[in-house]
């Protein structure tokens, strides 16, 4: 019985600290950069993008290709850090539990 009870308090714990982490992800931004920081997109850590920036001098070029590539670059950069973050903050919300198999892959809604 006494294991239960531990069980549940660790439970507890940690969900609690995956409210903490959500508040964290939400209130985070991320910034991703391409083209030597040309172009630059900010990202919540839930991924919505709040943010693009663009240098001038793209603007002047004719080459609509090339800056279609860095906003796509610039935007893969910043959900690589999101998802880095979001992956940091995991580990610290289930720190001490033993989850069998880990997540198994699970993506978080967030």
């Amino acid at each position: 019985m006494k294991n239960l009870a531990n069980m549940m308090k660790s439970a507890q714990q940690m969900q609690a600290r995956m409210a903490e982490m959500q508040a964290a992800l939400e209130a985070a931004t991320m910034e991703g950069q391409a083209g030597g920081g040309m172009v630059k997109v900010t990202l919540t850590g839930k991924s919505e993008l709040r943010k693009v920036s663009i240098d001038p001098a793209l603007m002047v070029a004719d080459d609509r290709e090339v800056l279609e590539d860095l906003l796509l670059a610039a935007h893969a950069d910043a959900k690589q850090k999101v998802e880095a973050m979001m992956a940091a903050e995991m580990q610290k919300a289930t720190a001490g539990m033993n989850i069998p198999g880990g997540l198994g892959g699970l993506k978080l809604p967030f």
